[in-house]
């Protein structure tokens, strides 16, 4: 399973990515915002550290705003991906776009029949929301099982971005589901490489090897 990171702040990615697990990188309006830095200069910024895919959202609803501001982050820098809303103008931008080469992530997905529909008009990634299921008392993680196996049935090319992820949970349970990918935020990366029995470990080795005679 591909590791994307969640987020638009820079100085989380150079962290991440200096160890070799940074396959990508989402953002969205949200996070784009909290930096308080132009969107442009982010999305290029972002691209010029990470090599693989980074996902640039539109804010238009109508299908021509969609296409015509696709074209212009497409424009940014080769790695961009588009990140078109799931909707009826989405699904047909997505299919403009599909033609013309522009990689696409249809996002804010929450079903299966949304992300085949999403699949189907071309979309390069799709990403299903798990934490804002759970929160309504929906398995997320179930929704990633059902649409994996539904995109294997017909064999879609279009990978599965598992999005909305709150915990280690969320990460582990969608690489045992299959995803191809999960889209973590840079908070809770650096827990998915910690354990409190590793440090406690590190403590005791330490200690015992303040025991070892010293040569002389």
């Amino acid at each position: 399973m591909k590791f994307f990171l969640d987020t638009a702040n820079v100085e989380e990615i150079k962290r991440v990515n200096r160890l070799g697990l940074v396959d990508g990188v989402t953002t969205n309006p949200t996070l784009i915002a909290r930096e308080g830095r132009d969107f442009e200069e982010v999305i290029k910024e972002i691209c010029s550290i990470v090599d693989g895919p980074v996902s640039a959202e539109v804010i238009g609803l109508t299908t021509e705003e969609m296409v015509n501001e696709a074209r212009v982050l497409a424009g940014w820098a080769p790695n961009v991906v588009v990140k078109i809303p799931m909707t009826e103008n989405g699904l047909a931008a997505v299919n403009i776009l599909t033609k013309e080469g522009i990689k696409t992530n249809v996002t804010l997905i929450f079903s299966v029949a949304q992300g085949l529909m999403a699949a189907k008009a071309g979309a390069t990634y799709v990403s299903p929301f798990v934490g804002r299921l759970d929160d309504i008392g929906v398995d997320g993680l179930d929704l990633i099982v059902r649409l994996k196996q539904t995109l294997m049935n017909f064999n879609f090319e279009t990978e599965i971005i598992t999005a909305s992820v709150r915990n280690l949970e969320h990460v582990e349970a969608a690489a045992l589901a299959g995803a191809d990918i999960a889209t973590i935020p840079g908070s809770l990366f650096p827990k998915l490489w910690s354990h409190p029995l590793t440090d406690k470990g590190i403590e005791q080795f330490l200690e015992d090897w303040k025991k070892v005679p010293a040569k002389k």
